[in-house]
């Protein structure tokens, strides 16, 4: 059995942690962070009874966000929005002190289209702009914007008519809802945006810096995720340059520098559309540490684990993961891994600031069997931490 270890395979530290941090993020499919971090906890005490646990389950602003945040003492709002096809849905967002963090893929994710089913011209991000207006209702002051997990591929033209824009065709029609309706787009007005979101601070936060069109662009990229075919894609990307342009024309020379921006191309070019409306782009797990209070969590702790379903390369481009353990490695705290899949060599870990990575299929090598069973096994695996780094 393989062990990735940073300070070499299969060596046993001595030193004992006497508090643990756990800030890991779901494991896509099987457990939400929150299980997550009741199931390593689980598995810790039962080596050692006493351990001090600390669970602050975490998110890069992908689905998952607002559940984090609600573990982190936010308040759960629920609100009926519209869903990416267009029907009703129950979405929520979280609140706390005039703190708003609102989920895109609470209204427009993929979550939200039946199984197997995909609409990648026709999704729209008008609920998402429903879930910002609900939470300036509520009196936002400050709206941390996760986006991730989209269904859609509109350069947030939903969303911002859902706040006021109006979009219209030659013959004075709203557009169609979707990107492929915006191929069709002849004048834009965002005088009626709501004023509100000029005096709330306004963050988008994403773990993708694609702009929004041409071979880096939303459609290229993550189109085909969406059940995009080739010529879909061609046809987004048309529609979303075209989208871009009829906005210069209507609101001047930034628009065409949104558009070529990092985050512009986040979720389906919903980036855009909040860079459009003033959000400041930042690295989305960087904003939830912040938001989760995770610094003073940090502090308090002497070992941290983090993980996520699969530590791999996307893990090194702004996942949860690497941003918990940059943060701890700058703390002096020794970070390790749990993941149901491990695709990233010790040395990689070490970079990342990872001593140790644990992999569920270490004990479990059928990948389906790991899934489906994922709680005890990792239960099986936070043994093996405390073990390894607390007995």
């Amino acid at each position: 059995m393989q062990v990735a270890d940073a300070a070499g395979s299969g060596t046993r530290t001595t030193r004992s942690a006497q508090r643990v941090l756990v800030a890991a993020d779901k494991f896509k499919g099987s457990l939400t962070a929150v299980e997550v971090a009741e199931r390593v906890t689980a598995g810790l005490r039962r080596v050692v009874p006493d351990l001090e646990v600390e669970a602050l389950p975490v998110a890069d602003g992908g689905d998952g966000t607002v559940a984090a945040a609600v573990a982190a003492g936010f308040e759960r709002r629920e609100v009926r929005v519209t869903g990416p096809l267009g029907d009703e849905v129950t979405a929520a967002y979280a609140l706390r002190d005039g703190t708003a963090v609102v989920e895109m893929a609470e209204a427009s994710g993929l979550q939200r289209l039946p199984a197997g089913v995909f609409a990648p011209l026709t999704a729209s991000t008008y609920g998402s702009g429903e879930l910002l207006r609900a939470a300036l209702d509520a009196g936002a002051r400050s709206i941390v914007f996760g986006v991730g997990g989209s269904a859609t591929t509109d350069g947030g033209a939903g969303m911002l008519s859902a706040l006021g824009a109006r979009f219209v065709t030659a013959g004075g029609e709203p557009v169609a809802p979707g990107g492929g309706g915006l191929a069709g787009l002849a004048s834009a007005d965002l005088s009626g945006l709501d004023p509100r979101l000029a005096s709330v601070e306004f963050v988008l936060a994403s773990d993708v810096d694609n702009p929004l069109t041409g071979p880096k662009g939303a459609p290229a990229v993550y189109g085909p995720q969406k059940g995009a075919s080739p010529e879909d894609v061609e046809a987004l990307d048309a529609a979303l340059a075209h989208f871009a342009k009829v906005l210069e024309d209507a609101v001047g020379p930034e628009a065409a520098e949104y558009a070529a921006s990092p985050g512009a191309g986040a979720a389906g070019g919903i980036g855009y559309g909040a860079l459009l409306l003033g959000a400041a782009f930042r690295p989305g797990i960087e904003v939830m540490l912040d938001v989760l209070g995770f610094a003073p969590a940090l502090e308090r702790a002497d070992l941290v684990i983090t993980g996520e379903g699969s530590l791999d390369e996307q893990t090194l481009h702004g996942k949860a993961p690497a941003g918990v353990a940059a943060a701890a490695r700058a703390a002096g705290k020794e970070v390790v891994a749990v993941c149901g899949r491990l695709a990233l060599p010790p040395e990689v870990l070490g970079r990342a600031g990872i001593r140790r990575a644990y992999a569920l299929t270490d004990l479990e090598p059928d990948v389906a069997a790991c899934i489906a069973d994922a709680g005890p096994i990792l239960e099986r695996t936070a043994e093996r931490i405390a073990r390894d780094f607390l007995s």
